[in-house]
């Protein structure tokens, strides 16, 4: 891929001939992220009032094939605007975050022994969801807050 997408100093992306590309992927990536969260917290509903539709093929097998395009489209993002997690405390947070709502979700949907577990973990998962949302949009690791 080609450099001309660059940064500057406030880590905002300057004009460039992959601009298109780069608006293209970031909107894709949102879009992957909403549609990944609806997907989400239909699984947790379900999980918790009606578990047998969780066997349906569609549903076992979308929502990975929504998260890993997300994920293959975050990564690009990072490789394509040099965003390394070492350089930008905001992206250690978000990957962080991400690994907590992996595990609130893992919990919501299948690990969570009782209805109250499993309500109780979708609702912190979408909180950790807002979190991540926040610092994407604002590069901070307070997200919403800073």
């Amino acid at each position: 891929m080609t450099a001309d997408v660059h940064r500057r100093q406030s880590g905002r992306v300057t004009m460039g001939r992959d601009m298109s590309l780069y608006w293209l992927i970031k909107h894709l990536h949102m879009a992957m992220a909403g549609l990944s969260l609806v997907l989400f917290v239909l699984r947790a509903w379900w999980s918790v009032t009606a578990p047998q539709r969780l066997q349906r093929r569609w549903v076992r097998v979308l929502p990975h094939l929504v998260d890993t395009v997300l994920l293959a489209f975050g990564v690009w993002l990072m490789l394509m605007l040099r965003f390394w997690p070492h350089q930008h405390p905001w992206l250690v947070a978000k990957l962080i975050a991400l690994v907590i709502y992996i595990g609130l979700g893992s919990v919501a949907i299948k690990r969570g022994r009782t209805p109250l577990q499993r309500a109780s973990a979708a609702l912190l998962a979408v909180l950790v969801f807002v979190y991540i949302v926040g610092t994407a949009i604002r590069h901070h690791p307070l997200s919403w807050l800073g």
